[in-house]
């Protein structure tokens, strides 16, 4: 499905994407909570289901683009990486066939509840140089459980779900943070490829429009992994100013879809 935009949307799409893309390589992560209300309030599409199946899309195409220096610097872990995704890809089909089925007031209103989770998280996240040299251990069961649950939430959201994969993955299978956040994107561009088709089935992508935004994410990525290298400790200030934001975005998305309380 294709909306047609006007040569300003055009330029906010891209101006969006490479928003997040510049977020993500900034700070490392969080970036893409920020896709969807970019899209509703920003660009200006204000179908919830379109906005969440292209940004799913646009979500999976960076993460795969950027497992690629974490490979070559071996911090991707396949064996785990590959136990996680498969049962997580599952989950992500049952999350997007439930979240296309509820009401987009409803599931606006609930991602912007996930969004006050995400940003609270990250203030409460402290930065370390320390390098993790746990024992990679892969306890299966649990590897299986966690990936699924975390599948299903990511595929209900439309989002990548670093912020759930990365804990996910270490508590699973006691890797380094490191070797987590690396073995993490593989998850994040699976369940967000899988969520992806089964919108594009409904017919819920607006290609053109995932086209802009991960022309301007790659930009923005390099743009912000260039600055985070000079930038040194100072990123923490960042991730606490960026938690503040996505904490405003998702007030105002709460009160935007106050409707669903009136059910």
């Amino acid at each position: 499905m294709n909306i047609h935009l006007t040569d300003v949307q055009i330029v906010l799409s891209i101006f969006s994407g490479g928003l997040v893309g510049f977020t993500l390589g900034l700070i490392g992560g969080g970036g893409s909570i920020l896709a969807v209300p970019l899209l509703l309030y920003v660009v200006g599409i204000h179908d919830a289901h379109i906005v969440i199946g292209t940004t799913a899309l646009a979500v999976a195409v960076n993460a795969f683009i950027n497992l690629i220096p974490h490979w070559r610097k071996n911090h991707v872990r396949w064996n785990a990486a590959i136990l996680f995704a498969i049962p997580g890809a599952i989950g992500a089909v049952i999350g997007s066939v439930i979240g296309k089925r509820l009401d987009g007031k409803a599931l606006l209103f609930l991602f912007a509840v996930l969004m006050l989770v995400i940003a609270v998280k990250m203030l409460r996240t402290k930065q370390s140089d320390q390098t993790d040299e746990k024992v990679h251990e892969i306890k299966f069961l649990r590897t299986i459980a966690t990936g699924a649950t975390t599948g299903v939430v990511s595929g209900f959201f439309g989002i990548g779900g670093g912020f759930l994969i990365v804990p996910g993955l270490m508590y699973a299978t006691s890797m380094s943070m490191i070797d987590a956040i690396g073995s993490s994107l593989f998850s994040v561009g699976t369940f967000g490829l899988t969520t992806a088709i089964s919108y594009s089935i409904s017919g819920m992508i607006d290609w053109w429009v995932f086209i802009l935004y991960v022309l301007g994410g790659i930009v923005g990525g390099v743009l912000g992994t260039m600055l985070s290298s000079r930038l040194g400790q100072n990123k923490r200030t960042l991730q606490v100013v960026f938690s503040s934001i996505i904490m405003i975005v998702a007030i105002y998305m709460l009160y935007d879809n106050l409707i669903i309380l009136k059910w």
